[in-house]
Parts: C-alpha cells; structure tokens; sequence
C-alpha cells in the first residue's frame, strides 16, 4: 500500500480490491458508480472521496432487528483475506441489490461514518465490494477518518435540509435496473416532481429510498401510516383521486363546465358568479324533501350562516386559484390562455410515489407497487393531456394544500423541478411519450 500525504498526518491510501475488472465494458448503473470508476480509473483517491462524500452510502440490517430497535443500527462487518482484517460493506443507490423480505439498508453518509467510528469498529469500509468500482478504506485511526469528513464537508449545502448526502432538485436516475419506456416509466414519472425535488432516483422500482428506518419515520410522519392495512387504504385513496379537497374540485369543475359551454376563456366574476348560484340552489334543494326511486330522502336545511360561509370560502378559493395560474403563466407552467381543469393530478402523482415508499417500508410486495405505478400512469393520461398539463395540475394541488400564497419552498422547490424535467435532455418527459 501507498500512502496519502495531507498537511497534518500521513493516513493510509484505500486499496482498490484485487480482481482484475474490465472497467471500460461495465455499465454503471447511475452517475454516481460512473464518477467513482472514473476516479478509480485515474487512481485519483482525492476524486473518489469527493464523490462518496456527495453520496448516499447503504449498509446492510436485518428487518426484524430494525423493526425492534427503529432507532438504532447494527454494523455486521466482514472477513476480507487479503486484508486479513474486517470491512464494512457499504454501498452506493444503483448498487443495491433486489428488495428482500428479511434484508433490508441504511442509508448513511460519510460524514456520519466518520463521526461515529471509534476503535472498536471495522478497521475498513468496503464501498461498492465486488464491482468494478470498490474501494477500500482504512478506518482504524482518526487521522484516516478526518480525511472522509473533510471531503464530505465539501458538499454544495443543496441536500434540501435533510441529514442525507445526494443533491436536491436534480435529475437522478438509473441507467441500468430502471424502467426507461413503457407503462411502468410511465408511471413512475408521474412522480418525476416530487422525485426531483427530492433528489431521489426517478425511476427506481425497486426502490430503497433514504433506507429502511427513515423510509418508514417519513410514511408515519407525514401519511400516519404505519402498517400494510394502513398503506393499502392509503394508496387506494390516492388512485381513487380521493385525497383532493373536494371544494377544490368543485370550483374548477364550474369553471371547466362554463370553459365548455362558451368555448373560449371564463372571465373571473362569471367564475364566481355562477359558483355562487350553484351552491345556492344546492342549499335550497337540500332545504326540501326529495323523492327518489329509494324513497323520499328528508330536508336537510343548512343555516343562512353556513351558506354565506360557504359561498364566501368558494369566492376566496377562486380568487387564490386565478391569482396561482397568474403567477404560472409568469413563469412558464401555464401557456397564455391555458388553466387547471382539475388537481386530481396530485393524488395520482403521490399515489405513484407511495407504491414505491410502500416497497421500501415492506408494506406491499414488488408486484402490488408495479401494479399501483402503472394504474397512476394511466390515470393521469385519462385527465391530462400532456406532462406540462399534469404538472402544472400537480404544482397547482400542492400549492393549495401547502403554500398559501407565500410562493415560497413549497411552490419554488416544484417549479424548478418543473424546469428541470422540461429542459434536461434525460427527463422522462421528454423522452416518454404521454400517450
């Protein structure tokens, strides 16, 4: 072995592994296998450091183990015998293996590893072991160590916020192990918004996330899901467009129905004028008995208060509806004459994204997520016509739930996701047809 020089302490180099790999014939999967072959190639051990401080790195628990201890992790280091010592094997999106029942990863940064490893670990990390791209890295002393904070230090500061390494608001995906055409891309880009956003791969199937322990902390916090039963009723509402307000969904019908009646543009006190009448004469027939082939269904008279409510919060959401598709048009999510015809569009992406969230928490098998992805795409090209039209649906029903008119994170984080999957050349939705 060599050695790494830095300007306080002489660290050992990584050993590159010992089998004689055809580097220039093997595929990486993602980007990120692509950068660190690249600087293995060189020899360049700087560069690869670079690159796994910017990356996710996954290491092996046992399901059982972390579902009775969710708040802990378990290294289960390995026999190296040309080392003749112990690794770590840890490892980078594109490299990890099919899902398994009882197997499941972590997902770790650098920085994390380095701030936690004391002497009582695995004197190696192993990153990527058994592919053309491995390194080993010597973790035995601090001196070794410092040098893998330093590197992950040097991030750009655009992980969103979170306690993960990979980029936010980018285009990742998989080059190899990842649907790229057909009905199951298809509907795994209709999550493309909230993937990029993330900065998750967009066309993961078989999907580990941000590892086991946080995919499962992200569905009870932000889904109140927990279990299967709770996770198929979750996604079941999503496919069902069930999830979207209502209200939402009646204001932008009036205004479709008049869109179609007159054939052109619906001025904005007509909007509001006939939503009014509309919901006043519901008001009024809901006051009278009515009779039905089941019988007569009684009165169910609502106060004067809770009609001028209603009719108020339905003039108010028209007006936030009309002043969201302004500042659409402004930035290029809406063309000049164009509007939102419905936002079911945000429970079919979501729905999308909860197949794959339902895989990596083990609440649905392979089979039912593939199923639930494909029944979101082809939901979404039943009401839209085109991706920007999905999109700017999607934007539109987040912005509504969340934003509130501040056109702040939650409306700036989708429009550059937006921008993104419009101009990068491998976005899905420029190269999946909509139809």
């Amino acid at each position: 072995m060599g050695l790494w020089k830095t300007n306080k302490s002489v660290v050992q180099q990584p050993v590159w592994g010992w089998q004689a790999w055809d580097w220039q014939r093997w595929q990486p999967p993602s980007a990120i296998e692509q950068q660190l072959l690249e600087a293995k190639s060189r020899g360049d051990w700087t560069g690869y450091l670079d690159v796994a401080g910017h990356a996710d790195l996954f290491f092996a628990d046992r399901r059982a183990r972390a579902d009775a201890h969710p708040d802990t992790v378990r290294f289960t280091p390995q026999w190296n015998p040309h080392l003749r010592a112990e690794y770590l094997a840890l490892f980078t999106e594109g490299i990890l293996p099919p899902l398994d029942p009882e197997l499941v990863f972590q997902s770790m940064t650098l920085e994390w590893y380095a701030s936690i490893w004391d002497e009582e670990e695995a004197p190696w990390i192993a990153i990527n072991p058994g592919t053309p791209c491995e390194a080993y890295l010597p973790a035995a002393t601090p001196e070794a160590r410092a040098v893998w904070r330093r590197h992950a230090d040097d991030r750009d500061g655009g992980t969103g916020g979170c306690d993960h390494a990979h980029p936010h608001g980018r285009l990742r995906g998989l080059a190899v192990g990842g649907p790229s055409q057909g009905p199951v891309a298809h509907g795994l880009a209709c999550a493309a918004l909230l993937f990029v956003k993330n900065g998750e791969l967009w066309n993961s199937m078989a999907h580990h996330g941000m590892g086991y322990n946080q995919e499962k902390r992200r569905l009870k916090e932000w889904w109140g899901v927990t279990c299967r039963e709770e996770w198929v009723s979750t996604q079941k509402r999503l496919l069902d467009a069930d999830m979207v307000s209502p209200v939402w969904e009646f204001a932008l019908g009036i205004r479709r129905s008049l869109a179609q009646d007159f054939a052109g543009a619906v001025e904005l006190d007509h909007w509001r004028q006939v939503a009014e009448r509309v919901l006043r004469h519901a008001a009024a027939e809901a006051a009278e008995p009515r009779l039905t082939p089941d019988g007569v269904l009684p009165a169910r008279p609502g106060s004067a208060a809770e009609v001028e409510a209603q009719v108020a919060g339905v003039q108010r959401l028209i007006g936030r509806i009309a002043r969201y598709e302004a500042r659409f048009r402004a930035d290029g999510l809406l063309a000049d004459n164009a509007f939102v015809r419905s936002v079911e569009a945000w429970d079919y992406g979501r729905a999308s994204a909860m197949a794959r969230w339902g895989l990596s928490t083990r609440y649905c098998t392979p089979q039912e997520a593939e199923q639930a992805v494909v029944a979101a795409g082809r939901a979404c090209r039943q009401n839209y016509r085109s991706w920007r039209e999905f999109s700017a649906a999607y934007i539109l029903g987040r912005c509504l739930h969340f934003d509130e008119e501040e056109f702040g994170r939650w409306y700036e984080d989708m429009l550059t996701a937006h921008r993104v999957l419009t101009t990068d050349p491998a976005s899905p939705w420029l190269t999946i047809p909509w139809d």
